[in-house]
């Protein structure tokens, strides 16, 4: 897949460029930062944008901002955000934006670089791989939300789970559950937040994400 890159650390750049074309990808552009990322896209071709939170020249939000304006311009534009932090206020803001082709891992917990081209080709696929922190510290800010305090430890686990994409099975084996007791805090959980049930685990979790961030006023 050919894929763009917007990272300010020059080592992390580089490394992300070499490790992604020794797996067979090609790195369209490697920006330093998000300046000239929407010219670059419109003659990269890319599959996938892999890009950080916090950039030059503030290091504050630039990065997650110009995820949101891609995926305002370009809707099908698989993003992998991939940051030291969880910029709660805009990360709800794309998530609950469009379920298709997005990812944000924390760098801190990419242990495997074999997990980490693997979430790459996921994203890239369409698919939805959120970082269990990430979701948990967006959860965290909604508490006050009596039907999300209702939810159990156990629903709390399943839907950190499903947040990175697994199967019904794979939950279980995580758990140390059955995969009826996955479906059972499945629907409990989706009932307890008066949402519909899907067929799709990445469409489920977002489905919450989206309630979790309508009312956030953030």
């Amino acid at each position: 897949m050919r894929i763009v890159i917007v990272e300010d650390a020059v080592l992390l750049r580089e490394g992300l460029v070499r490790l992604l074309e020794d797996a067979g990808h090609t790195v369209a552009a490697a920006l330093p930062d998000a300046g000239a990322l929407m010219a670059t896209l419109v003659t990269a071709d890319a599959d996938l944008l892999i890009l950080d939170v916090r950039l030059p020249p503030s290091f504050t939000d630039e990065g997650i901002r110009a995820a949101l304006a891609v995926r305002a311009a370009n809707p099908q534009m698989a993003i992998l955000v991939l940051s030291q932090y969880v910029e709660e206020r805009y990360a709800t803001d794309l998530i609950t934006a469009n379920s298709a082709g997005l990812g944000y891992l924390l760098k801190d917990r990419v242990a495997d670089v074999n997990d980490f081209l693997e979430s790459a080709t996921a994203v890239a696929d369409g698919a939805t791989v959120l970082d269990p922190e990430v979701v948990a510290q967006l959860l965290s800010r909604r508490r006050r939300d009596s039907r999300l305090e209702s939810l159990t430890d156990r629903e709390r686990d399943v839907l950190a789970l499903m947040a990175q994409g697994k199967s019904n099975s794979a939950i279980a084996s995580a758990l140390f559950i059955s995969e009826g007791s996955v479906e059972k805090h499945i629907s409990a959980l989706f009932t307890k937040l008066d949402l519909e049930t899907s067929a799709s685990d990445n469409r489920r979790v977002l489905a919450v994400l989206t309630h979790l961030g309508a009312d956030s006023g953030a």
